[in-house]
């Protein structure tokens, strides 16, 4: 049996385009799902709730993740991560990428 593994580079999955957030996902399962967004600066994900627990982690730039009313400003290398069913917006501070994972409960 062949590995379908393959080394990727996350930044690199994702291209920045003017005015826009552009997502990608790579994984989606039952279980969870993993995608990938670059966000120009200025640009945003409104308020909103999701009923599984999220991981966002930047892998490029600055951004800024509200959850609950309390605004997170997180770079590369750093994560937070957003409870069910808790109100959460993302800002784009300035350009950036960030890895969301979303753990699905059952």
């Amino acid at each position: 049996m062949q590995s379908e593994a393959k080394v990727q580079n996350l930044k690199e999955m994702v291209a920045y385009a003017d005015q826009s957030v552009v997502s990608r996902t790579i994984i989606d399962k039952p279980v969870a799902t993993v995608t990938l967004f670059a966000f120009d600066k200025g640009q945003k994900l409104s308020e909103h709730q999701a009923p599984y627990d999220a991981l966002v982690e930047v892998l490029d730039g600055f951004g800024e993740v509200v959850i609950a009313g309390e605004a997170h400003r997180i770079g590369a290398g750093e994560m937070v991560i957003m409870p069910a069913n808790v109100p959460h917006a993302v800002n784009a501070v300035e350009k950036f990428k960030m890895q969301l994972v979303m753990i699905r409960q059952k």
